[in-house]
């Protein structure tokens, strides 16, 4: 599939959490209106599709926005948000992205997403997550090493299985073994680190695949489209291409009951560190 790209202004970029997200943060945050990794496995189940705002008619992963001035509006309203959210006695929390990815290849071009942590580091949110898919966010090694220096930040890596491809399905947007990797350099680097097991796909071995992201990663969060995909018995996936792809690997995937088989396996091997859906991501583990 082609992706247009266009680049726009915005008047806000700094939105209030509702749903799902009210647990995890104050406050979300896209650089970019639609995703390129919407060509890549993990569009295929992708929530945000079924969002008309966003997607407004088009193929999800056939756009992308470029938010040009997504730095200037942050600092133009990162205060009064911040006071919005005080004012709530909770802290001026960011969840940067849940409607995109931050570290679309893109972003090497643009650098709206550096651009805004460049920002952050003139008015610092409380707490920032960054949540990406990619190895790109090595790119910004610099500046994620200075805001941790000043606010609660951790990064989120999706790591939803250890196939790298489902049988009739696009490639992940890097390999399992790539994200790894980035979780290493991380961790290394002493910036708390989380893998996101989210949605939860058919895992090979699962031993195996945990005992790999506890070496990796400061912890791990598992969530399955059923009761994560924010429709009814996660009705929204089960009418996409992945329903069928993880039913033929393993029929038990697509079940609740399988996500409560991989927990007990990832809090044998990784105990005390490991969450589950919307607690988890707020970063609460067991």
């Amino acid at each position: 599939m082609s992706i247009t790209i266009s680049q726009t202004t915005v008047k806000q970029i700094l939105t209030r959490c509702s749903g799902y997200l009210t647990e995890i943060s104050t406050h979300s945050l896209q650089p970019y209106r639609g995703c390129s990794f919407g060509n890549s496995l993990c569009g295929v189940g992708c929530y945000v599709q079924h969002n008309p705002f966003v997607t407004r008619g088009r193929d999800w992963g056939s756009f992308l926005e470029v938010r040009t001035n997504a730095a200037e509006i942050y600092l133009k309203t990162a205060q009064r948000e911040q006071s919005w959210a005080h004012r709530s006695q909770r802290a001026f929390s960011i969840f940067c992205s849940s409607s995109t990815d931050p570290f679309v290849p893109q972003e090497k071009r643009f650098g709206i997403t550096k651009s805004l942590l460049e920002a952050m580091l003139v008015f610092p949110p409380d707490q920032l997550i960054l949540q990406t898919h990619s190895t790109g966010i090595l790119n910004v090694l610099e500046q994620i090493k200075r805001l941790k220096q000043v606010i609660d930040l951790r990064v989120h890596v999706s790591i939803e299985s250890d196939y790298d491809r489902l049988q009739g399905l696009p490639p992940p947007a890097a390999s399992v073994f790539n994200r790894l990797e980035t979780c290493k350099i991380l961790k290394h680097m002493g910036i708390p680190v989380t893998v996101t097991v989210a949605p939860l796909l058919p895992i090979e071995h699962p031993q195996q695949f945990f005992m790999a992201i506890e070496t990796a990663a400061d912890g791990v969060i598992i969530d399955h489209f059923i009761g994560g995909d924010g429709s009814r018995n996660g009705n929204r996936t089960r009418k996409t291409a992945l329903y069928k792809a993880m039913w033929e690997v393993n029929p038990n995937s697509v079940t609740i009951e399988y996500r409560k088989q991989i927990i007990e396996i990832a809090r044998q091997i990784m105990p005390g560190r490991v969450g589950v859906g919307s607690s988890g991501f707020a970063g609460h583990r067991q």
